[in-house]
Parts: structure tokens; C-alpha cells; sequence
């Protein structure tokens, strides 16, 4: 969705399900704090203004980007948890860590959800410099944790149509 003409929080909301009653795990990073608080915050307030109750949301910490895999596979494995927002900030700089890290993270993400059939969302940012990840966390193109809380509830709209008895 992300790019240089768009706003990351357009989106459309049409029949979104009832989340009254589902839990939800924020997922963040504390690498890149001033972006990751922003997303977090995106994501928080998205879930409430679509009908989540405060108390439904969790939120954990993990040190880094790399660790929201270990960290969503131990909330997706609970019973009480219906999905996980995963939210993080890679920095390209000036070496390759971030092939690395955003590729394990995005491969770490995708096999929780499959391990745990549950919502894992990819909420992790792979900006170029700070001025971009700024920019989707609250700037000029949005808030990518708006986008990452409305993904997560569409599929667990989704989740009650492939499993609802018809």
C-alpha cells in the first residue's frame, strides 16, 4: 500500500466484523522507539475506534525487530489470544542487517501464523532512512499501525467466514 503519493491509513472499512469480544496482542519493538510508539499508538487507537475494548489489548515488548517472532509465537499459542500485531522499525544504514533481520522477521511472522492458524501481522517498517519510517508512523503517509490493526481485524473477518457453519 505504502508509497510516495499514498496515505497508508486510506483504507476501506466496509463490514468490518465485531471485535467487541476478540483479543488482541501489540507486538513492539524497542528499537526505534520514537517510530515504534507512533505505530503502536496507530494500531491502539484503530482497535478502539472500531470496537475493541481496552482491556482486550495486550501489549508486549520485545528488544528488537528480530525478536517479534519468538514473541508472537508465545502470545499466538495461547488460547485467550485471537491475533498479533507485530510492530517494528528496521533502518536500512549503512550495512545489510536489514536483509537480514526484515527477511527473518517477515519468514518468522508468516510461520507463526501458519504454525498457530491466528492473524500474525507484519506491522515492521523497512524504510531507507529515519525521515522515511517517521513518515509512516504518523507522518505525511499515514500510520502504518493503523493500517497493521485494520489488516488484523479483516482477517479475522475473514477467519469467521472460512469457518462460520453456512
Amino acid at each position: 500500500m505504502s508509497s510516495a503519493d499514498k496515505n497508508l491509513s486510506v483504507f476501506s472499512t466496509d463490514e468490518l466484523p465485531d471485535i467487541s469480544h476478540r483479543r488482541f496482542v501489540i507486538l513492539v519493538s524497542e528499537w526505534n522507539t520514537d517510530v515504534t510508539e507512533a505505530l503502536f499508538d496507530g494500531a491502539y487507537q484503530t482497535l478502539i475506534q472500531h470496537g475493541s475494548k481496552p482491556e482486550n489489548i495486550i501489549r508486549g515488548n520485545v528488544p528488537g525487530s528480530y525478536e517479534l517472532s519468538l514473541g508472537a509465537l508465545w502470545f499466538a499459542q495461547r488460547d485467550d489470544i485471537d491475533a498479533v500485531i507485530a510492530l517494528g522499525c528496521v533502518i536500512q544504514g549503512e550495512t545489510k542487517h536489514n536483509d537480514y533481520i526484515n527477511h527473518a522477521v517477515a519468514q518468522g511472522l508468516t510461520n507463526v501464523s501458519l504454525k498457530t492458524g491466528k492473524p500474525v501481522i507484519f506491522g515492521v517498517l523497512t524504510p531507507n532512512d529515519q525521515q522515511q519510517a517517521l513518515d509512516r508512523a504518523g507522518g505525511k503517509h499515514g500510520n502504518k499501525g493503523d493500517e497493521a490493526a485494520i489488516t488484523a481485524i479483516k482477517m479475522l473477518g475473514l477467519q469467521k467466514q472460512v469457518y462460520s457453519k453456512f
